[in-house]
């Protein structure tokens, strides 16, 4: 397909999305808007963020801060604090469990990731499923924090993802998609042992990270439809370990989202996996002003950010059912400086918790009140 077909082809899905974006709340599937808290929002903020439609937050639970020492006790005070929060709002937690302590596996200095998926040893194997099972059995329909917490609205746990960015440096240093097959089966097994009825996602694989072209050697990254490609060549009968896939289709423009999501959908079908659904647990853009040099694509200014909001949007809800999108996260809820080149810009509110004009549009597609 050519570049000026697909760029068409975006046009009229987008135009047709924007159609429909007074509806958009009625198109999807329920629990469809989600979002990805670079900080723990307070309760009144959790309480505005439900208000506006906002349905589901996605929140990591790290391996390394839930069990810090080798034999040490797992410590779950940090996470049941985030689910007590968001379970009082009224709002679905969607937890991504990854890392690994440097007991387990070593860092490296560079990235500060681990340097490979705890899959190598018996011991980063028994740890990251007793972990995992561990999770499930805190926070899954018969969770202790349930029992521990009565006065706590009962929204168990029932779906997992399974890393973040595993095709990226950033998460860990040595991308390998055998390993991640492999992490994928160990954490399959650990979930369903003790909630049979969960489901399982893959981690949100970033769609197109600059260091894969680099050829480099081993890899610091792979493209999201390699990644995938060859972790179902690698690992037999990975088919059968998760119920559906994700993506972090991050971009200079929305309009990237139309090959970026139907080249992952032909990797689906040429694998004969294609009725899995597919999630985007992270997208956006940075209301920041755009780089002169045209060194940072994100940086779209406040307006520019709530273009991209409702371009990428009235796109995913027009083309929802056609692509088997089951869920859409806007990365972040308010500016954080630091963690990306980006972070400081991408939320929806910015300091002092005051909305931008992407809330406002959020909030439209989300059938919410800003």
């Amino acid at each position: 397909m050519t570049r000026r077909l697909r760029a068409c082809m975006a046009s009229l899905a987008v135009a047709a999305g924007l159609g429909a974006f007074a509806s958009a709340a009625e198109a999807v599937p329920a629990q469809f808007w989600g979002v990805v808290p670079q900080a723990t929002p307070t309760a009144e903020q959790l309480q505005r963020l439900k208000l506006g439609g906002v349905d589901t937050v996605r929140t990591p639970i790290g391996w390394p801060s839930v069990q810090p020492a080798s034999g040490g006790s797992l410590d779950w005070s940090a996470t049941d604090a985030i689910v007590k929060a968001d379970s009082i709002a009224g709002l679905e937690v969607l937890p991504f469990l990854s890392g690994a302590p440097s007991w387990a596996v070593p860092v490296d200095r560079r990235w500060g990731s681990p340097t490979n998926l705890p899959v190598r040893t018996g011991l980063q194997r028994s740890g990251w499923s007793n972990f995992v099972k561990q999770a499930v059995l805190r926070y899954g329909p018969n969770g202790s924090f349930w029992a521990e917490n009565p006065e706590v609205p009962k929204r168990p746990i029932r779906t997992w993802q399974i890393w973040n960015e595993e095709n990226f440096k950033y998460f860990v240093a040595h991308p390998n998609p055998a390993e991640y097959g492999k992490l994928v089966k160990l954490s399959y097994s650990a979930i369903k042992s003790a909630d049979p009825g969960a489901q399982i996602i893959l981690g949100g694989m970033f769609a197109r990270p600059i260091e894969a072209t680099r050829n480099l050697k081993p890899p610091q990254a792979y493209f999201a439809t390699d990644f995938l490609d060859q972790m179902y060549t690698t690992t037999p009968g990975i088919k059968s370990k998760f119920n559906g896939i994700a993506l972090h289709p991050y971009s200079g423009s929305y309009k990237s989202l139309t090959p970026d999501i139907e080249e992952i959908r032909a990797i689906l079908k040429q694998n004969h996996d294609a009725s899995k659904g597919l999630w985007i647990t992270e997208l956006g853009w940075s209301s920041g002003p755009p780089a002169s040099d045209g060194s940072n694509s994100f940086a779209k200014g406040p307006q520019g950010q709530a273009t991209q909001l409702k371009g990428a949007f009235g796109l995913l809800s027009a083309n929802q059912a056609k692509w088997k999108i089951k869920r859409v996260f806007w990365f972040s809820v308010d500016d954080q400086a630091g963690s990306c080149n980006f972070c400081d810009g991408s939320g929806l509110f910015g300091k002092g918790f005051v909305a931008k004009p992407s809330w406002k549009a959020y909030v439209k597609f989300a059938g919410g009140t800003p």
